[in-house]
């Protein structure tokens, strides 16, 4: 587990250090081509870096907010790569923005998504005493989330919720009952909160009753969430 855990923490820190480091040290190479004011173009990766240092110290432990930064700050580095050569009289890089753009976001989801594998695959019951919450993200359901706490499990339709209808928690003892289910694919599913463009897809998902409510949840780790709920609720 302690492996697991360096090595999740040393993708997490590639996330919020690496990615602006990188971009410090590139943007220090095309400013030493220029006049000394193209040197201000430093300021914008080291405030990344600072932020990122502050963000890391609080989200290490919360993979539901690696995604976000990851595309966040990959995107960013994908655009000032391609803008920045401006500073200095070069413009051609600049045609290369948008894919510049979208190459920064995928490259900082893939590393997002490799954290996350890296610390749910394989599912060892060891997880359950680390201070890890634990994020099942929803097949179908865009930005849709399980979240599941140390005494806790939160279903949410947004990544931030910004009322009560869109999430539901509850303590882990209200649990009753969950089962692995498989869906055909031509089911409507309908959830106890407000979910936009939930579209039923042929595969796994865990049935979970808490509270007198049933759920529906569509995940491709349909196993691991059942198992994490089980450990969780027995420690």
């Amino acid at each position: 587990m302690e492996s697991r855990h360096r090595r999740v923490q040393r993708l997490v820190a590639v996330i919020y250090l690496g990615i602006p480091l990188l971009l410090l040290v590139v943007v220090a190479l095309i400013a030493s081509t220029g006049s000394a004011l193209a040197w201000i173009g430093c300021v914008v990766p080291l405030a990344m870096l600072v932020v990122g240092f502050v963000l890391r110290r609080r989200h290490r432990y919360q993979p539901r907010w690696w995604l976000g930064v990851a595309g966040l700050y990959g995107g960013l580095a994908g655009l000032m790569v391609t803008l920045f050569p401006l500073a200095v009289g070069v413009w051609w890089p600049a045609i290369l923005a948008l894919p510049g753009l979208i190459v920064g976001i995928v490259a900082g989801l893939v590393l997002a998504r490799a954290a996350d594998r890296a610390l749910l695959v394989p599912f060892v019951p060891e997880l359950a005493n680390t201070p890890y919450e634990l994020v099942f993200r929803l097949r179908g359901i865009p930005l849709a989330a399980v979240l599941v706490g140390a005494d806790s499990v939160t279903i949410q339709s947004h990544p931030i919720p910004r009322s009560e209808h869109q999430f539901r928690t509850y303590p882990l003892t209200g649990i009753t009952g969950t089962y692995e289910f498989s869906l055909s694919g031509a089911e409507r599913l309908k959830f106890p909160i407000a979910v936009t463009h939930a579209v039923a897809s042929e595969g796994p998902a865990v049935i979970l009753q808490a509270n007198g409510e049933d759920w529906v949840l569509p995940t491709n780790r349909a196993g691991t969430l059942i198992d994490v709920l089980t450990e969780r609720r027995e420690n």
